[in-house]
């Protein structure tokens, strides 16, 4: 298995103070963060609610940080647009959401944007088989979706190291993103099994990214 070239470490604002969401990301920015991440959930795919498109055309106001937006909702295929137009840099979306999984990837890249493939910890990794030739990056939960602050689930790393294999294979340069329970002691797990993006909410916010985004990137440099 070849390991990831080079690391991403994207901020998951779910986890964030809203109140203070200007200082949050400057925050984000100064320590050292490379991507922001949005997850967008509607209360019907999953049972929270965020938020939508405005926001991400604020966050595209108060920084030049990629953002990559997370689509946890039922009718991506009509509305994934909204949030290229405000700003995303990347969308990604549920196979089971997307009834046309081929197209709506299709399309989100014509608008401009990458286009990302999510699989839940229960979603079968041959979903994949048919997208590998236009995915630009593909997202392992290692929660269930929904609800930040949940425990690391052991099996994602084991699909991690599945997908790893698979892009390997495909020859093409597609990210492999990993969001959930990530703290400090999952990241040298992630990254061995193949993950080159991670994606950390509340243990980055928890104690402030100042405090913490240094860490995280200790501990990828060792």
């Amino acid at each position: 298995m070849s390991g990831p070239k080079s690391v991403i470490l994207a901020a998951s604002i779910l986890a964030a103070d809203f109140g203070r969401l200007a200082e949050e990301i400057k925050a984000c920015e100064t320590a050292g963060v490379d991507w922001i991440h949005c997850d967008i959930m509607d209360g019907h795919y999953v049972p929270n609610l965020t938020f939508g498109p405005m926001i991400i055309k604020r966050l595209k106001d108060m920084t030049t940080l990629p953002l990559d937006v997370h689509l946890m909702i039922t009718n991506p295929e009509s509305t994934f647009d909204w949030y290229i137009n405000a700003g995303a840099d990347w969308v990604s979306v549920h196979p089971e959401t997307c009834p046309h999984l081929t197209h709506t990837l299709r399309r989100i890249r014509e608008l401009g944007a990458r286009a990302g493939v999510v699989l839940n910890p229960g979603s079968p990794l041959d979903l994949l088989d048919s997208v590998m030739e236009i995915v630009d990056l593909i997202l392992i939960m290692s929660v269930n979706p929904g609800f930040g602050g949940q425990e690391f689930i052991p099996d994602a790393l084991s699909r991690l190291g599945r997908v790893r294999a698979m892009i390997d294979r495909s020859g093409r340069d597609i990210r492999l993103s990993v969001d959930g329970g990530i703290g400090l002691d999952k990241i040298r797990p992630a990254v061995a099994a193949g993950a080159d993006v991670l994606v950390a909410g509340t243990s980055v916010f928890k104690d402030g990214a100042s405090v913490t985004i240094p860490k995280f990137k200790q501990v990828l440099a060792s």
